[in-house]
């Protein structure tokens, strides 16, 4: 492990960056758009907003199988790294072996919990009337394949760790082009509505595991799995999951989030000229969005991932550093990139996701007027979002799972949730969208002194050595 590994602590840093990172962006930018091209077409078609706003009820469910997934998955792939540093290869097969059954056994138990409680729980999660009976076609194809959709996403991460970002991106392209072939045919062609949107992707999501599962039986580089190593080990898996709970809760709370803001928007458009639905099929417009834009900045960290755990795990603390310089500037171009984009164009960005259809009810000034809205003021921080995001993912592959917490939920959960909930008591509906840059004001003030003392408690190996003697 040593050998094959060695070149992350000692290789040009913007060489390797370029390597592990550009094909973890594509890999995360092709799993976006298992859901995106979704929405594109149902937008599109007949199923217009009310598609659009099934979509978006059902999108906190994906995130909360995302959310057991990259739990095991990223904590897997931390440790992975880690024990890459350490030159340690018995341990690393046995946490990735327990964590992918525990993945599976997490996807059934979802499909027990959500089968008998469906509408209720779509109900809650923001479906009116108008929409319920399509966000609930949609949800029962896609739970079935709950064990299958986390299963990939565990696996992909992992693959990323293990030196092979290109396999992770060719499963995760494979799957998107299965699904848009798919959905042009499914939506636009034989007409089959929410229902050809679901068979689609989970046809993708099957021919990613399939690659998935191809590389973890033949090609692995720095661990082999075996038939013992699928036996949960909790002693072992314990150290990876630790370096996981980070990536669960950052997931939960954009659970949280994503129902809250259903919930409010629903509430208090139903008091405005938007209605119910507008503000739903937005949100759920908006989100995918910033979904593409956050992949990039995401796929940047955890690219990067096995050279931060490589370099911690072996003391390398210049090098450090100098990787979290160098992500850190990434993710400012990128995020500087957006922020101009969203606020010139918000129309034309929301435009490529469908045209109201008036046959439904839908108010197409009215539509139009709180898409414009919502871009312009519920993404106007969002290079403070993407910087905190990017600092989180950062301090779980450096190992420590309580900073990446920390940096996470405050934005999340210490703010926008109580902000969300207060201020539309004042403000309407405008008061959920200002909720959002607020909560990013206050939560990069936090992130950035977290980041401040890690830098200054971290000691190089020479240091280390020395208290140790």
């Amino acid at each position: 492990m040593e050998e094959e590994n060695k070149y992350l602590g000692t290789g040009n840093i913007p060489k390797l960056m370029l390597k592990f990172s550009v094909p973890c962006v594509l890999s995360l930018l092709v799993s976006a758009l298992y859901n995106i091209v979704d929405q594109i077409f149902i937008g599109n078609s007949e199923l217009s907003v009310l598609g659009n706003a099934a979509t978006g009820v059902v999108f906190p469910l994906f995130v909360i199988s995302q959310a057991f997934a990259w739990c095991f998955g990223d904590g897997c792939a931390a440790y992975l790294n880690i024990c890459q540093g350490r030159n340690d290869a018995e341990k690393a097969h046995k946490a990735i072996g327990s964590g992918l059954t525990l993945t599976i056994i997490s996807g059934l138990l979802l499909m027990a919990l959500f089968y008998p409680l469906k509408i209720p729980v779509l109900t809650l999660f923001g479906a009116s009337e108008n929409s319920i009976g399509l966000a609930s076609e949609y949800f029962v194809i896609i739970l079935g394949f709950f064990p299958v959709y986390m299963a990939m996403n565990m696996m992909n991460g992992v693959m990323r760790s293990d030196g092979s970002p290109a396999w992770a991106m060719a499963s995760m392209l494979a799957g998107a082009a299965t699904n848009i072939v798919l959905d042009a045919l499914f939506i636009i062609v034989l007409k089959l509505g929410m229902a050809g949107a679901a068979w689609a992707t989970v046809a993708g999501q099957t021919v990613s595991l399939v690659i998935c599962a191809v590389y973890f039986t033949f090609f692995t580089k720095t661990f082999k799995l075996s038939l013992k190593s699928l036996i949960p080990d909790f002693k072992v898996f314990v150290h990876a999951l630790k370096l996981g709970v980070s990536s669960f809760i950052t997931q939960m709370t954009i659970v949280v989030i994503s129902v809250l803001c259903n919930v409010m928007l629903s509430k208090y458009g139903a008091m405005s000229p938007y209605g119910k639905d507008i503000p739903i099929a937005l949100i759920a417009v908006e989100s995918k969005v910033f979904t593409v834009v956050i992949s990039i900045v995401v796929g940047i960290v955890l690219g990067c991932q096995p050279i931060i755990g490589y370099n911690v795990g072996a003391d390398n603390t210049d090098r450090v550093k100098k990787i979290y310089l160098y992500i850190l500037i990434c993710t400012l171009t990128v995020s500087i990139t957006a922020t101009i984009l969203f606020e010139a164009a918000p129309r034309a960005v929301a435009g490529i996701f469908g045209e109201p259809d008036p046959a439904q009810g839908i108010d197409t000034e009215m539509y139009w007027d709180f898409a414009v809205k919502l871009f312009r003021i519920f993404l106007m921080f969002i290079t403070f979002t993407l910087t905190i995001k990017m600092s989180s993912i950062f301090f779980q592959a450096a190992g420590r799972p309580v900073l990446a917490v920390i940096a996470s939920v405050v934005r999340d959960i210490v703010c926008f949730v109580p902000l969300a909930c207060i201020l539309p008591m004042f403000y309407g509906i405008d008061g959920v969208l200002w909720a959002a840059p607020v909560s990013d004001f206050v939560a990069i003030i936090v992130a950035v002194v977290l980041t401040v003392l890690y830098f200054k408690k971290l000691k190089p190996k020479q240091e280390k050595e020395a208290e140790r003697d």
